[in-house]
């Protein structure tokens, strides 16, 4: 893994999204760059059309076969 500037990522996570240091602790370098991407870039969020699609085309059950 590349080095990490943890201060920075620390910084960013307590006060540009409103983290808990707990809560910072509790997430992985990776799950901490997918919220900040999120919250970077607002327009890139999933609309609930786009999650109905999503379901209907994935949902999570099948229908039982008749036999």
């Amino acid at each position: 893994m590349a080095h990490l500037n943890w201060p920075a990522l620390y910084r960013v996570a307590l006060r540009d999204l409103g983290l808990s240091v707990s809560d910072f602790w509790s997430l992985t370098p990776h799950e901490l760059t997918m919220i900040y991407d999120a919250q970077a870039l607002p327009g890139q969020v999933l609309r609930r059309s786009d999650l109905e699609a999503l379901m209907a085309q994935f949902p999570d059950h099948h229908a039982s076969p008749k036999g």
